[in-house]
């Protein structure tokens, strides 16, 4: 089991205090790394930080504009002074500003696409001068990076999941992580995209729940706890031999 864990590793998590987020940050801190967890949200992060430090963890909150390369470099300044170096980088980060579907206005389309494109990459390329050799990277996809939209998931609601930034972005993450899996792997840093399906939440129509859960093999969504697993095993040398690849994470909704 020692391969499993992250005792003495430094992780950061970007767009920690998510949906997502919580529960990453859960798993690395619980197996051990030091996690700084980072987005423009600051009042959250530092809410959340404390909450895990008064379970006996150590996470660090850190502001963060991924739309902003001085707010990147920034940040991986103050991780380079806290820590002098970084084992693990989760791209767990997301900018949803498109919210008319598919016919909505270009500056917002813009915006996603400079968010989630342009400052993932450049939030990479800085981490990764500080990321030490040996290291991981996981990015944080979607099955809607692998496959195209299901309409009868949200019907007999108001729903719907006309989003094509969404799309664009995820299924380009999917192959960027090719990429610097490639670009990164003379240093024997692994890079791998994990890709989550549809995470419950109480606010969702009951319609949608049961056309969706319908949808995988499972039978029902993710919960909070599902992606913890899989990032434990990407982020520790448990997963030594693996890179450049796509996992997906969905009870078995891209198997259908």
């Amino acid at each position: 089991m020692d391969m499993f864990s992250l005792k003495d590793r430094v992780a950061l998590v970007t767009g920690g205090a998510g949906l997502y987020g919580r529960q990453i940050v859960r798993a690395l801190a619980e197996a051990g790394a030091r996690v700084y967890v980072a987005s423009r949200s600051l009042d959250k992060l530092q809410a959340l930080a404390a909450e895990y430090r008064a379970a006996g963890h150590d996470v660090r909150a850190l502001e963060m504009d991924q739309g902003s390369e001085a707010s990147i470099k920034a940040m991986r300044e103050a991780i380079a002074t806290d820590s002098g170096r970084l084992h693990v980088l989760v791209n767990n980060a997301v900018a949803r500003p498109v919210k008319k579907g598919y016919f909505s206005d270009a500056a917002s389309i813009d915006q996603s696409l400079h968010i989630n494109g342009t400052g993932l990459i450049l939030l990479t390329r800085e981490v990764g001068e500080i990321l030490a050799d040996g290291g991981s990277i996981i990015n944080i996809g979607s099955i809607m990076g692998l496959v195209g939209l299901e309409p009868l998931n949200y019907r007999g609601t108001e729903m719907q999941g006309w989003y094509p930034d969404y799309f664009f972005n995820k299924g380009g993450m999917a192959n960027y992580t090719r990429f610097l899996a490639s670009y990164y792997g003379r240093r024997g840093i692994r890079v791998n995209c994990v890709h989550p399906g549809g995470l419950w939440m109480a606010n969702q129509p009951d319609a949608f729940v049961s056309n969706y859960c319908e949808r995988t093999c499972l039978n029902r969504l993710a919960n909070d706890t599902d992606l913890m697993g899989i990032i434990v095993f990407l982020a520790s040398d448990a997963s030594a031999y693996v890179t450049g690849a796509s996992i997906p994470v969905d009870g078995g909704y891209t198997a259908k």
